[in-house]
């Protein structure tokens, strides 16, 4: 087409494409235009390629993690903390950790020696006794030591305390006293025990159950070793005890294998030493307290049931193997060597009063005729044995009950 003067005549749109052409040619704008394109989409690349490999990385982490906690049951996985605390061997050249641990029971015989042991390696201690058998003065030498709690505190009631370890020993332990409140002993072996066993689930603790022997009640196998599953009245007179533990030591497994808590379990069998209860109707410290009061000695029916006697610094240093070992238990704890009640009161005349009497009593209803731990498997695995033998213990427990019946000594041991 030509226009009016005969001059080809050119559209709108194309003059204006040949302007900004011309226009971008001019003073290099078309060169900055092209870098204006190109470092966004650079620094676009750059950064997904970033992010890529960001999300790969953590898809592998999130992967390896969700493995590891699918072994954990889904209902306690959410409370583990991010490193779990695994006790191990400390390597060579570093120092101990110092540990918190918490003593149910830690104002009785038993406890208040474990108690000086674990202070005396540098541990801080928390004692939790309702001093129903248990007596402050064992405790009184501890009183100003900086490392040291006494609480007052029944363990059938849920008590919170951040720790490393439990040692669980809160229970009347002799017939005398768990006979005299026969469903509080139950309900503290049971319900106690629970209580403990929350505790080491929520603060992740390593938790040690003392047994006894008298899981094994009458035992028709002798001498008794930790497979042997026991013969127990489940309704006689010592069952709240007997059944007690053995019911405790199902919980404590339970915890163990469904919610993966570090258990440990010791069954304990006589022990005597300094501390134990005057009248506590346990042989050792009956015999003891009666010959230093110029009573006969009174033994149950012929005298020829047999008892095997630890003397308690052997039980505290077995009770401290277990809770540093790797291996759960039960592990029996006591002395084999094996003695008869004649043959008990005669080493208590010989160390006491030589012209003390013997008087016979009828024997008490499902008192066990024999009973001796088969140690092997504390040998083998703890490297723990007795070393205190009863004639090398029992003047030292005499010195104790001397100074607490007469106050004729300065110093209880």
């Amino acid at each position: 087409m030509e226009d009016m003067l005969g001059r080809p005549r050119t559209s709108g749109f194309s003059i204006s494409v040949s302007v900004l052409i011309k226009y971008m040619l001019r003073e290099q704008r078309l060169l900055f235009v092209l870098i204006g394109f190109a470092v966004p989409a650079l620094v676009f690349n750059v950064f997904h390629v970033s992010t890529s490999s960001r999300i790969k990385h953590v898809s592998v982490a999130e992967s390896w993690q969700s493995t590891e906690l699918s072994r954990i049951p889904r209902r306690i996985a959410y409370e583990l903390p991010e490193v779990m605390n695994r006790a191990g061997k400390v390597p060579l050249g570093l120092k101990r950790k110092r540990l918190r641990v918490v003593v149910t029971g830690g104002a009785g015989f038993v406890g208040s020696h474990l108690v000086d042991r674990l202070l005396e390696r540098g541990d801080s201690v928390i004692v939790v006794d309702n001093f129903f058998t248990g007596r402050k003065e064992n405790l009184l030498h501890q009183l100003k030591n900086p490392r040291f709690e006494l609480i007052r505190h029944d363990v059938v009631e849920p008590i919170l305390l951040e720790v490393d370890q439990i040692y669980h020993l809160a229970c009347p332990a002799s017939p005398v006293h768990y006979k005299f409140n026969p469903v509080k002993t139950i309900k503290t072996n049971v319900v106690g025990t629970l209580n403990m066993l929350g505790l080491a689930k929520r603060v992740g603790a390593r938790f040690l159950l003392t047994s006894t022997s008298e899981v094994y009640g009458d035992p028709l196998q002798h001498p008794q070793v930790e497979t042997y599953w026991g013969n127990v009245n489940p309704i006689g007179v010592r069952s709240c005890y007997d059944e007690g533990k053995r019911v405790a030591e199902t919980l404590t497994m339970d915890y163990h294998r469904g919610l993966n808590i570090e258990v440990r379990i010791a069954r304990i069998f006589n022990t005597y030493g300094p501390r134990m209860c005057l009248d506590d109707g346990r042989v050792v410290s009956n015999f003891v307290a009666q010959a230093l009061r110029k009573e006969p000695l009174t033994v149950y029916g012929d005298g020829k049931q047999t008892r095997s006697f630890q003397f308690v610094s052997d039980l505290v240093e077995g009770l401290m193997r277990l809770m540093e070992g790797d291996h759960v238990g039960p592990f029996n704890l006591g002395n084999p060597g094996e003695f008869t009640m004649l043959e008990l009161a005669q080493v208590v005349q010989d160390t006491i009063d030589r012209n003390a009497k013997i008087e016979y009593r009828p024997n008490t209803e499902d008192d066990p005729h024999m009973r001796k731990p088969d140690i092997s498997k504390a040998k083998k695995l703890l490297g723990w044995e007795p070393m205190v033998s009863l004639r090398d213990g029992l003047p030292q427990m005499v010195s104790d009950f001397r100074q607490r019946l007469f106050g004729d000594e300065k110093e209880a041991i």
